[in-house]
């Protein structure tokens, strides 16, 4: 039986070696979703601007939220800093949730022929980003016509967002395997993805809690890159140094962790599909 290496040198160099592969089954995977759509990859751009739309409306306007005690009665101010906290957790969530069925939907690649199965979440995560990059261009576009010029921070956006994609990889990994295995942890993701959506500072700033309550939610992994990710964005200040650096910490090891046992499990899943 072959042995597949896990140790975090073969995760870059997998990486790396596959790079072209990756490339193109991410090209086809974001050409594919919209292909015979009459509107085609605008769906990427209509849907995210659509469901902040409604986000906006149902929190500002119905449920007269603002954003913080004594916060500002602008609508424009809620729904950007509403939809730079939801393209973070759309990034997770699309990725989360794909997750557990990337290998049961590509069993032609276990069986048939000799193939990096581990590519698999980044192609995944690329499409992903592609989403998350097209968000991004409507934010910087509807902040440039309503406040100017953006601040200088966003171009540090990369150091929380490249943490936040070695964690989601680790999770990819992990629940690709699992799901393999355990088929009942596709349901049980998509729950938990629900639940995180209201557990997590998207519609509310995490100082909106009790002090008592606040270290609970830096526990939830999506709360430092969506609180960091606002600083940037929104309120052009550096985010928490000490908080950036044990999120780059955590997530790597959490990344390595989830190759490891990718790695290690996948052995048997040619005896289980």
């Amino acid at each position: 039986m072959q042995n597949f290496s896990a140790s975090p040198r073969e995760m870059v160099a997998s990486l790396w070696r596959n790079k072209g592969l990756i490339r193109n089954l991410v090209h086809r995977e974001v050409v594919g979703r919209y292909k015979g759509s009459m509107l085609g990859i605008f769906w990427s751009l209509a849907t995210p601007i659509f469901m902040l739309a409604v986000y906006t409306f149902v929190f500002s306007v119905v449920f007269k939220a603002r954003w913080g005690v004594g916060g500002s009665d602008s609508k424009t101010e809620f729904a950007l800093v509403l939809f730079a906290g939801l393209m973070i957790f759309n990034l997770f969530s699309e990725c989360i949730g794909r997750a557990p069925g990337l290998i049961l939907a590509n069993v032609n690649y276990v069986k048939k022929v000799v193939f990096p199965l581990e590519v698999l979440p980044w192609v995944s995560m690329g499409s992903s980003l592609f989403h998350f990059a097209v968000s991004l261009g409507v934010w910087l576009a509807a902040y440039l016509v309503l406040f100017g010029v953006p601040h200088w921070h966003v171009l540090l956006l990369p150091l929380v967002l490249v943490p936040l994609v070695l964690f989601v990889m680790g999770l990819s990994w992990a629940l690709a395997s699992l799901g393999v295995y355990l088929r009942d942890v596709g349901q049980i993701i998509g729950l938990v993805i629900t639940v995180l959506m209201f557990l997590t500072p998207i519609f509310y700033p995490a100082s909106s809690l009790p002090s008592a309550y606040q270290p609970l939610m830096f526990l939830n992994p999506l709360t430092p890159p969506i609180e960091m990710a606002r600083d940037l964005l929104y309120w052009g200040q550096l985010p928490n140094m000490t908080l950036l650096a044990l999120y780059w910490a955590g997530s790597l090891a959490f990344a390595i962790l989830g190759f490891a046992w990718f790695q290690k499990t996948r052995k048997g899943f040619a005896d289980v599909l």
